[in-house]
C-alpha cells in the first residue's frame, strides 16, 4: 500500500475540484452532497494512511524508509525537483492524525455549518483544500513541495478566517494572518537557498531532498548550519504562532470554530514544530539554532500563558493556550527531545481540537455568544458538551492517566535532562497557568449561576449528534491517547519513541551526550512537581470562580495596571502597529504621493498631455470644409514651385 501514498493528498484535492466546481448547483439540489464529498475524501485518505500504519509497523525499523516519486516536477540547472512523497515513522504519524482529526472536524461541520446558506460549498472546499496542502507539507520528501504546502495552508487560512468577510473586523483578521505568515516564509526561503547552496559548496551535492540534504550538513561549518536553521526557525515562528510573530493566532478566532480546531489542532499551526523536527541533523549540528528554539519555544509558552488568564473570549481563551503548547513543542525539539516534542503534537491535537469543539457547542447553544461573563449553568442543559469539555481540560492540565500528562511530562523531563533548568522551571509554572485559566473556563461556563440572556436561554439545547459524536471520539483519544508513550519509568516502552526514532536518527550526529543521566528518584520527584502545580492551578481557578468569586474581582480593584496589562495582551498589538504599521503606512503613503503620483503618473499622464495638445493642433486640419482642402493644395503647390524656382 506504501506505492500509492499518492492517493492520501489525491482525495483531498477530487473533493477541492467537484465541490469548487460544481458545488454551487449541489448547493441548489441538496447540499448534503457536498459534505459527504468533502468528508468522504478525508475519510478515504485516514484509510489510506492507517493501512500504510500497519504495513510500515509489520517492517524492521531500520527498513521504515520510503520516498515514492509521482513525477519530475522540474529542473533548473544542477537543481531537480519532483513530486515525491516521503513516508518514515515521522510523516505517517503526523498524517494519521493530521487526516484522522481533520475527518472528526469535518463531520462535526455538517451541524456547525448547517444553516450558513450559498457558501456551504465554499466553505467545505476550502477545507478540502487546506486537507490537501498540510498532507503535501508533511508527506513531501524535499523543501519545495514541502514549502507549496507551507503556502498553500496560508492560503486556506486567509480564506477561512476572513471566511465571513462581509464583517471588516473579520476580513482584516484574515490579512493579518497572511501578512505576518508572509514575514516568517521569507525567512523560511532564505534557509532554503541557504542550506542548498552550503550543501552543494561543500559536497559537490545540490539538493533539496529532506535526506539527502539531511544526512550531509554535517559537513558544512556549524556557523552555517546554525544560520540556516534561524532562518528555517523564523518561519515556524509564523506559522506556528511563537515570538514575535504570534500575534495573527488570536485574531484567527474570527472564522467559523471548526476552522480554529482545524488550524490549531490539526493542521497549519503544527507545521513549524514538524519542519524543526524533520531537520533533525540539522539542528543538532547547528546547536546555536537549537538553542534559540528552545528559548522562544519556553517563553512563548509562559508568555501566552499569562496573556490567557485575563481573557473572556472563550475562543480566545483557548487560541492563546495553543501558542503555550506550541511554546512546549519547540521547547521538546529544541532540547533535541524531538520524540517527545512530536508525542506532544499527538497528544495537543486530541485534546485541543475537543477544546475548540466543546466552546463551538456552547456558541451554537447560546446563538454566538462568546463572553464567558455571558455564561454560566450550562452544565445540566448541555450534557455532553459539560463531560467532554471537562475531559479535555483535565488532559490539558496534565492529570495523571491522560494524554496532556504523558506528552508534557516527557518534555519537561528532557528539558531537565538537557541542563536547561531555568527553562524546566518556566515549563513548570506554565503548566500551573495552563490548568487555572482552563479551569476558569469551565467553572465561568458550566457553573454557577445563570448569566445568559433571557432571550437567548429559551433556546438553548444539546448540539446535533454530528457535532456531540466527534466530540466523544476525542474525549476517548483525549483519555487513553497518551499511552503510546507511557515512559519506561512507569512501566512502559515509550512506543511512539521507538516508532519514531528512525526518523532522527540519521545523519551521523549523536544525541546521547545532549542529556545527562537523571535518578529515578530525582525523575519521580520532577513528575509529583508537575502534577501538584497542575492541581493547585485547578484548585486556585476553584477558589476564585466556585468558592469564593469575590477575589478576583478584588484582585483586579487592587491590580488595576496589571490587570490591565494582561487583558490587553501586554499591548503587544499597540506596539506593532506603533513601531511597524503606523510608519509603514505613512512611507507608503509619502512613495505613493511622490514616485507613484508625481513620478510615475506624472510621466504617463505628461506623455498622454503631449500627444492630446498635438492632437488638438492637428484636429483644426481637419475641418471637413472642401473650398479648405483645395486651398491648402494650391498653397501647397505654391511653396513648392517656389522652393525648386529658387533652387
Amino acid at each position: 500500500m506504501i506505492k500509492y501514498v499518492w492517493l492520501v493528498p489525491f482525495f483531498p484535492l477530487i473533493g477541492v475540484l467537484i465541490n469548487g466546481i460544481l458545488g454551487w448547483k449541489l448547493e441548489k439540489i441538496n447540499k448534503g452532497i457536498i459534505h459527504w464529498i468533502a468528508c468522504g475524501a478525508v475519510g478515504l485518505s485516514f484509510l489510506v494512511v492507517w493501512m500504510i500504519f500497519r504495513e510500515l509497523l509489520n517492517l524492521p525499523p531500520e527498513h521504515r524508509h520510503f520516498e515514492i516519486i509521482v513525477y519530475n516536477w522540474f529542473t533548473s540547472g544542477v537543481l531537480s525537483v519532483n513530486v515525491a512523497y516521503l513516508v518514515d515513522p515521522l510523516s505517517i504519524t503526523m498524517s494519521l492524525f493530521v487526516t484522522g482529526v481533520g475527518f472528526l472536524i469535518h463531520v462535526y461541520s455538517i451541524g456547525y455549518m448547517g444553516h450558513d446558506e450559498g457558501r456551504y460549498y465554499r466553505y467545505f472546499t476550502y477545507l478540502n483544500l487546506f486537507m490537501f496542502s498540510m498532507i503535501n507539507l508533511i508527506l513531501a520528501n524535499n523543501f519545495v513541495l514541502m514549502f507549496l504546502g507551507w503556502e498553500g495552508v496560508g492560503v486556506c487560512s486567509y480564506l477561512l478566517i476572513g471566511f465571513w468577510f462581509e464583517n471588516k473586523e473579520f476580513a482584516s483578521a484574515g490579512k493579518k494572518a497572511f501578512v505576518f505568515n508572509r514575514i516568517g516564509d521569507f525567512g523560511f526561503v532564505l534557509g532554503m537557498f541557504l542550506l542548498f547552496f552550503s550543501v552543494g559548496k561543500y559536497t559537490d551535492i545540490y539538493t533539496l531532498n529532506f535526506y539527502n540534504a539531511m544526512s550531509h550538513v554535517k559537513f558544512i561549518p556549524v556557523a552555517v548550519a546554525s544560520a540556516v536553521g534561524i532562518l528555517l526557525f523564523i518561519g515556524a515562528t509564523g506559522k506556528s504562532a511563537q515570538i514575535p510573530l504570534y500575534v495573527w493566532l488570536p485574531d484567527a478566532m474570527a472564522g467559523p470554530t471548526p476552522v480554529s480546531a482545524l488550524i490549531h489542532a490539526a493542521t497549519m499551526v503544527t507545521a513549524g514544530v514538524y519542519m524543526v523536527a524533520r531537520c533533525a541533523p540539522l539542528y543538532l549540528h547547528g546547536h546555536s539554532a537549537m538553542e534559540i528554539v528552545a528559548i522562544i519555544g519556553g517563553v512563548t509558552s509562559f508568555f501566552a500563558a499569562t496573556m490567557a488568564i485575563a481573557q473572556y473570549d472563550i475562543k480566545k481563551v483557548i487560541a492563546y493556550s495553543t501558542i503555550s503548547q506550541l511554546g512546549y513543542m519547540f521547547l521538546g525539539v529544541g532540547v533535541a527531545a524531538f520524540s517527545a516534542g512530536v508525542f506532544h503534537i499527538v497528544t495537543h491535537s486530541f485534546f485541543k481540537a475537543l477544546l475548540f469543539l466543546g466552546a463551538g457547542s456552547v456558541i451554537h447553544a447560546l446563538s454566538g455568544e462568546q463572553d464567558m461573563r455571558k455564561m454560566g449553568g450550562l452544565k445540566d442543559k448541555i450534557p455532553v458538551t459539560y463531560w467532554t469539555f471537562l475531559i479535555a481540560c483535565l488532559a490539558i492540565s496534565g492529570i495523571p492517566g491522560l494524554s496532556g500528562f504523558f506528552s508534557k511530562d516527557e518534555i519537561l523531563g528532557k528539558t531537565f535532562a538537557s541542563g536547561h533548568y531555568f527553562l524546566w522551571f518556566l515549563g513548570t509554572v506554565t503548566a500551573g497557568l495552563t490548568a487555572f485559566y482552563m479551569f476558569r473556563v469551565l467553572f465561568m461556563t458550566f457553573f454557577g449561576e445563570s448569566r445568559v440572556e433571557p432571550d437567548v436561554a429559551k433556546h438553548i439545547h444539546e448540539s446535533p449528534a454530528t457535532m456531540t459524536v466527534p466530540m466523544i471520539i476525542l474525549a476517548v483519544l483525549s483519555a487513553i491517547g497518551g499511552y503510546i508513550g507511557v515512559p519506561h519509568l512507569l512501566g512502559g516502552s515509550n512506543r511512539i519513541e521507538s516508532f519514531l526514532e528512525p526518523s532522527f536518527s540519521y545523519g551521523g550526529i549523536e544525541t546521547e551526550n545532549l542529556f545527562h543521566h537523571v535518578p529515578a528518584g530525582t525523575e519521580y520527584f520532577l513528575m509529583i512537581i508537575a502534577v501538584l502545580v497542575g492541581l493547585a492551578g485547578i484548585y486556585v481557578a476553584y477558589l476564585f470562580y466556585m468558592k469564593n468569586k469575590s477575589i478576583p474581582e478584588n484582585l483586579v480593584k487592587k491590580y488595576p495596571t496589571l490587570h490591565k496589562l494582561l487583558y490587553n495582551k501586554w499591548y503587544i498589538d499597540e506596539i506593532y502597529e506603533a513601531v511597524f504599521e503606523k510608519p509603514g503606512h505613512f512611507l507608503g503613503s509619502v512613495l505613493w504621493m511622490i514616485w507613484d503620483e508625481l513620478i510615475v503618473d506624472g510621466i504617463v499622464k505628461g506623455v498622454s498631455n503631449i500627444v492630446r495638445g498635438i492632437g488638438c493642433g492637428l484636429r483644426f486640419v481637419q475641418t471637413g470644409s472642401v473650398q479648405f482642402y483645395a486651398v491648402g493644395v494650391l498653397l501647397g503647390i505654391v511653396i513648392t514651385v517656389t522652393y525648386f524656382l529658387n533652387f
